[in-house]
């Protein structure tokens, strides 16, 4: 039977529920907003041709899904003995529900950004890593793993639509300065890429939250001006030291910040992660395959 879950967390507390599960001998975790449900595992059906990665579809309620081998994603030789502890995490972002086939689920923590550290370049090297952080939870080590980038190695339609940009053809040049809060090196790079061919090229890139909100402060202290200096904040929402929905209250409860939009840009945007952000304040919120949207909200929010 298959075991819904659900966060039950306030709106820009900066913290998470994260799901331990093991995969050989490692504990890994994962985001609870990001799992739709946890399914006992059945046999997949294979498929022909299909990526490495994948194991074969199986169809809960009608749904066809697909299910991913973690430990052949992870580059584990570790074979799974399909014992009775073997768990699919169902997740669902970027619009797209995928099973990662797991040899056993531990249990949720609640935890804060600020305790996961984000993996130095000796882990994530010229950002083929998949850690998206590190967190220590009675004294086990815990890897938090970035489920969208090995989607997008499977299938990379799932990744940002760089096309939508290309479609736009030739743009104005627009001067407004924009804070990038974006914790993935690929798609920081990415969306650096596709905003200044779509003309937007006065970017102020930063990895995580606690480093936009930092820079901000700084600009502000050091008599910057909203719409001259800082015109508007584009925001993941996890990442690690600062999410991006604390971020979000942080900038819409300051008053020197008053005027300033924030975008918020995330694979994890969906019925109840709106709701959670319009109670911030958030002036759009847009999922990450959807660049073109995003640039259509800048020109209206900038414009």
């Amino acid at each position: 039977m298959a075991e819904e879950t659900g966060i039950l967390l306030e709106s820009g507390t900066n913290e998470l529920e994260l799901l331990e599960f093991v995969v050989g001998k490692q504990h890994y975790g994962i985001n609870v907003a990001k799992i739709s449900e946890l399914c006992p595992y059945q046999e997949p059906t294979p498929v022909p041709n299909a990526h490495e990665f994948i194991e074969g579809i199986f169809m809960p309620r009608e749904r066809i899904i697909t299910v991913i081998n973690l430990a052949r994603a992870l580059g584990n030789n570790v074979q799974y003995d399909d014992s009775a502890k073997d768990m699919y995490i169902i997740t669902n972002f970027n619009r797209l529900h995928t099973a990662f086939h797991v040899q056993e689920v531990l249990g949720i923590h609640r935890v804060s950004w600020e305790d996961i550290v984000k993996p130095d370049s000796t882990i994530n090297s010229s950002g083929k890593g998949i850690a998206t952080g590190i967190t220590k939870i009675d004294d086990k080590i815990i890897i938090v793993l970035d489920f969208e980038k090995i989607v997008t190695e499977v299938n990379p339609e799932t990744g940002l639509k760089i096309s939508e940009i290309d479609a736009m053809g030739e743009r104005s040049r627009h001067d407004c300065p924009i804070l990038l809060a974006e914790d993935s090196p690929l798609l920081l790079e990415m969306l650096k890429k596709c905003l200044t061919q779509a003309g937007y090229t006065r970017l102020i890139p930063t990895t995580n939250g606690l480093e936009a909100w930092n820079t901000l402060d700084k600009m502000i202290k050091e008599g910057g001006v909203i719409g001259k200096d800082i015109a508007l904040v584009i925001t993941d929402i996890e990442m690690p030291q600062m999410d991006g929905h604390h971020l979000t209250k942080k900038i819409k409860t300051d008053a020197r910040f008053d005027g300033l939009p924030v975008v918020i840009f995330s694979s994890l945007v969906n019925d109840e992660m709106k709701r959670k952000g319009e109670a911030l304040g958030v002036d759009a919120q847009l999922s990450k395959p959807e660049i073109g949207k995003l640039v259509h909200e800048l020109d209206l929010l900038l414009a």
